[in-house]
């Protein structure tokens, strides 16, 4: 796995500090934090991004983010800082995995108009950006466990290229306990998807969510408050997989980034 060191970048105008202020590993995948001085209006490569009355904001940089992004800020005065960011390329591993269900690699017709309904419902719930600043109290690993799948691995799945895997699989035996990632509010629950199976989405601010799926017990409500280390579900292997694990995912509105980024190394297992 990649062993990146956050880097805070800080732009300095004159005598006045921190016009500009960014945390985050500068890599494709990642998710970067950001404060602007209040009422500054901030835009990646000329999108706007939402920034709060306290200059705080975010965004994402996809697994296929170019090498060069600009970020523009317009302070109060009219005055405008900028910063060009370098982004780092990472090399993705090719991943095969057989012994899947045929149906959950080639789906049959009349199973797309669910999938689609159940992506529907995703992305319904990952394009609220609500105006909380959970992802500011960090992140700690869900589960514990081996790492058996990272992000942005080409997957072949039963010898058919597929999309690549975009998240962190964690092996941990059925039943292991899963947990908030980070303060935040379930966005979603669901019982039965179909790629996923039993899932959870937590809101944590901003367009800012983490997932949790294939579990064998979903232990949380939708509009649940929840805090970082607290128990959300169990470890399963419903949905597509070929054994029990924990799919962990990181989005930023409908962009998946690599939550591995935001924690330290896995914490070791004690055997009993």
């Amino acid at each position: 796995m990649i062993r990146l060191l956050l880097l805070v970048a800080v732009l300095f105008v004159g005598a006045q500090a921190s016009a500009l202020e960014l945390k985050g590993a500068f890599t494709q995948g990642t998710l970067i934090t950001g404060k602007v001085a209040p009422g500054s209006s901030v835009l990646l490569d000329g999108v706007p991004l939402l920034a709060l009355p306290d200059g705080s904001f975010v965004f994402g940089l996809p697994r296929d983010a170019k090498s060069n992004a600009l970020l523009s800020v317009r302070r109060k005065d009219g005055s405008v800082a900028q910063r060009k960011l370098k982004i780092r390329k990472r090399n993705y591993r090719i991943q095969r995995i057989d012994g899947l269900p045929k149906r959950k690699v080639t789906p049959k017709k009349r199973d797309y108009k669910r999938i689609a309904r159940e992506q529907k419902l995703l992305n319904a719930v990952r394009h609220r950006v609500t105006q909380i600043v959970d992802f500011k109290n960090g992140f700690v690993w869900p589960a514990r466990g081996r790492i058996s799948g990272v992000y942005g691995s080409q997957r072949i799945l039963n010898g058919k290229p597929r999309a690549p895997h975009l998240g962190v699989d964690i092996a941990a035996p059925s039943g292991a306990p899963i947990i908030a990632a980070s303060d935040g509010v379930v966005s979603l629950t669901h019982e039965g998807m179909f790629f996923t199976g039993k899932t959870i989405q937590i809101d944590h601010g901003l367009g800012v969510g983490t997932i949790y799926i294939h579990l064998s017990k979903v232990l949380v409500k939708e509009g649940q408050r929840v805090r970082k280390g607290e128990l959300i579900g169990r470890v399963g292997k419903t949905g597509r997989a070929t054994g029990p694990h924990l799919h962990w995912g990181l989005t930023w509105k409908t962009m998946r980034l690599d939550p591995s980024l935001l924690v330290g190394p896995m914490p070791k297992v004690q055997k009993k």
